[in-house]
């Protein structure tokens, strides 16, 4: 079964999309990515997207779900590298992300999430 690696960085947990985002897999990952911020209490979640270059509805929904389920967790979530294309589709199918954090790439992401976290402690 394909899997997407989730890397511990400290408090933060990394995710890199560097193959195609089909359906299976974004549940797979929504699911393992629960268990690994459950099994490591982290505090914090960076989701790099700068390889998907195509999304459909289904993948968008589970981009903002994955942000939520974080979120209910106690974890942040910043989504890096967002493609212009993807970013066009995801407004034109309505799908505004609501709650989703977002940088344009993983160095402002983590400097994102380090002062959300130094600022609540």
């Amino acid at each position: 079964m394909e899997r997407i690696p989730i890397l511990r960085m400290g408090e933060f947990l990394l995710v890199t999309i560097q193959v195609d985002l089909h359906d299976q897999l974004a549940l797979n990952l929504q699911e393992d990515l629960a268990e690994k911020i459950s099994a490591t209490s982290a505090r914090a979640v960076l989701i790099d997207i700068s390889s998907v270059d195509m999304v459909d509805s289904f993948i968008g929904r589970m981009i903002a779900s994955i942000s939520a389920l974080s979120r209910i967790m106690d974890a942040e979530t910043v989504i890096v590298g967002m493609q212009p294309a993807v970013a066009i589709t995801l407004v034109e199918l309505g799908l505004t992300l609501e709650g989703v954090s977002t940088a344009l790439d993983v160095e402002r992401g983590m400097a994102r999430l380090r002062a959300r976290m130094n600022h609540e402690r």
